[in-house]
């Protein structure tokens, strides 16, 4: 009874927030656009859409610059040590903070690009940032996983395929709060 009872009023507490600040001021704090100067920098000179870095900065660290994965991957959008060194050389780049906001998303960034001139596609490209490029290949050459050796209709790694759906729904609610 007593649990019912706090539930109700934490629902009550909620509501009221909702129509005091708005329903919109809500999910802008759920889905936030920290270091928006970068993302929308980055996002422009490499040509995506700045919903989808966005998306994928709250689903890999949640906006924490100094996030570390259990795998080492690191900062806002979880660059791995060979990406980042992979990325420094390509980019020219002498010294590289992957805790940097700005390094980390410049790296986020290119790297996406890369990805979508490799598989040309939002889902392959969210599945290969998570799986791996390779993974993603050698799923498409896996009739299992691909019909057709260009769309994946299974996604074997559970991480991953979690992975996708939570950047897509993250991607979808960021195109509807902020379009």
């Amino acid at each position: 009874m007593k649990k019912k009872l706090i539930l109700i009023l934490l629902i009550l507490i909620v509501l009221g927030v909702a129509l005091f600040i708005g329903k919109n001021d809500i999910y802008k704090y759920l889905y936030p656009k920290k270091y928006s100067n970068y993302v929308e920098f980055y996002s422009k000179e490499y040509n995506l859409d700045e919903n989808l870095v966005y998306s994928i900065i709250k689903a890999e660290s949640k906006f924490k610059e100094d996030a570390v994965s259990r795998k080492g991957a690191k900062g806002l959008m979880q660059i791995g040590d060979g990406t980042r060194d992979w990325a420094a050389e390509e980019l020219k780049l002498e010294k590289v903070d992957i805790f940097k906001p700005q390094d980390n998303i410049r790296i986020g960034c290119w790297y996406l690009n890369r990805l979508y001139r490799e598989f040309g596609d939002l889902d392959l490209v969210i599945a290969a940032y998570n799986g791996g490029s390779g993974n993603v290949k050698k799923w498409l050459a896996d009739e299992e996983f691909s019909s057709d050796g260009e769309n994946l209709e299974t996604i074997p790694f559970k991480e991953t395929a979690s992975y996708v759906e939570k950047v897509k729904y993250n991607y979808e609610m960021y195109k509807k709060i902020y379009n």
